[in-house]
């Protein structure tokens, strides 16, 4: 069931400390669109794994290579839009509902925003684009991303560039002052060492400056030299198109005022054939269905996680989304996983949604009614199998 045939081998040797790294640093994308109880534990990683600090430079967790590893990931953050769209309190305490649910021993999210100041140059000041939308946090805020267990954020998506080359390169300079890994650019492959396992991260999207989800053959490159160069590869990937009636995963391209936002389904089967151990998709501001593929799990969209300032929409199927936990050996088969379910709030804080579950059930039902056979089976504790 999980037997997955590689187009070479492994590396086996397993090396402490980070090994960190950004092949080519370009600047990448486009334009666009009541915190509860945390008290109880909402995730239990085998019991191999225990929640890290990465801090880049530094091993993620000093310990003896282990059989399993746990992953968590998120969908798309925003903290806010300054100057007059911050969340309160300038942010302390944003994640404070999520940071238990957060917990594994490698924390991922996609940052759907620069941090910067005000660059003088935003993709949104030309007539071309009277509906546009141009996101912005100051660069501090990084903080309160690694206080609530984020180590690795994804910046390949259509945001990352609001305010130019230049707040693109404020980013990445404030997620590496907070001791926070980043990877999105064009070739740009980040390997960091997770418990004695080396796990290579990459980030696809549809813009310029970062991997091309929609040139298969240089993904099939680059996630192979990742392999190559890791025992696991997870691919971050921003792709499909957006709003509250695109939950469903159909074959072929998806276009957005537009943009060929690529075939999610080709795509994510095409970077498992070359390598990858895990696909993490988002883009469409909605929870999407998932399932397995030659034993590696595809997460198609893992929807809104955070909309500070209000700046993502909190109606209707907008509001939910969730936490993918997935623990992986360290040759890539599938251990156990779980979704943890979320929503934003009046404010666009993320949240628990423990009563209520919405975001696992949406899920569940998305996965059946578009993957049939290859479908994820989710329970009702949120626990995630290979089908039968």
């Amino acid at each position: 069931m999980n037997s997955h045939p590689r187009p070479r081998q492994r590396n086996r040797p397993f090396l402490a400390g980070i090994i960190a790294t950004s092949v080519l640093f370009t600047a990448a994308l486009g334009g666009c669109g009541l915190v509860g109880d945390d008290s109880d534990p909402v995730w239990n990683p085998p019991a191999a794994s225990a929640p890290a600090a990465g801090v880049s430079g530094k091993p993620v967790q000093e310990s003896a290579p282990v059989d399993s590893i746990s992953l968590s990931a998120t969908g798309d953050i925003i903290m806010g839009d300054a100057p007059g769209k911050l969340p309160a309190n300038d942010g302390e305490g944003f994640f404070d509902s999520v940071t238990e649910a957060l917990k594994s021993d490698f924390v991922m999210g996609n940052l759907e925003q620069p941090l910067t100041g005000d660059t003088g140059t935003s993709k949104c000041g030309t007539p071309k684009r009277p509906n546009c939308f141009a996101f912005r946090s100051p660069p501090a805020y990084a903080e309160h991303l690694k206080e609530a267990g984020f180590q690795l954020l994804n910046t390949a998506n259509n945001h990352s560039k609001d305010y130019g080359a230049q707040g693109y390169q404020n980013t990445v300079a404030a997620l590496e002052a907070a001791g926070l890994e980043h990877t999105g650019a064009e070739d740009q492959i980040t390997v960091v060492d997770v418990k004695g396992v080396k796990v290579a991260v990459v980030g696809f999207s549809p813009y310029a400056g970062a991997n091309n989800l929609n040139d298969l053959d240089a993904a099939t490159s680059v996630v192979s030299s990742a392999a190559e160069k890791a025992d696991l590869v997870v691919v971050q990937v921003h792709m499909g198109a957006e709003g509250s009636d695109k939950t469903h995963v159909r074959p072929g391209n998806e276009l957005y005022f537009g943009e060929n936002r690529g075939d999610p389904i080709k795509f994510s089967h095409t970077v498992i054939d070359a390598g990858a151990d895990l696909v993490v998709g988002h883009g469409p501001h909605v929870l999407r269905g998932m399932e397995f593929y030659k034993g590696r799990l595809i997460a198609y969209s893992l929807g809104n996680f955070a909309g500070g300032g209000r700046t993502l929409s909190r109606n209707g199927v907008l509001k939910y989304s969730g936490v993918l936990h997935v623990s992986l050996t360290s040759t890539g088969e599938y251990v156990e996983g779980k979704f943890v379910s979320t929503y934003l709030n009046d404010a666009g804080v993320p949240t628990r949604d423990k009563s209520d579950d919405r975001g696992r059930k949406m899920v569940t039902e998305l996965s059946t009614a578009d993957f049939d056979d290859t479908a994820a089976v989710i329970g009702a504790d949120g626990g995630i199998k290979p089908p039968a």
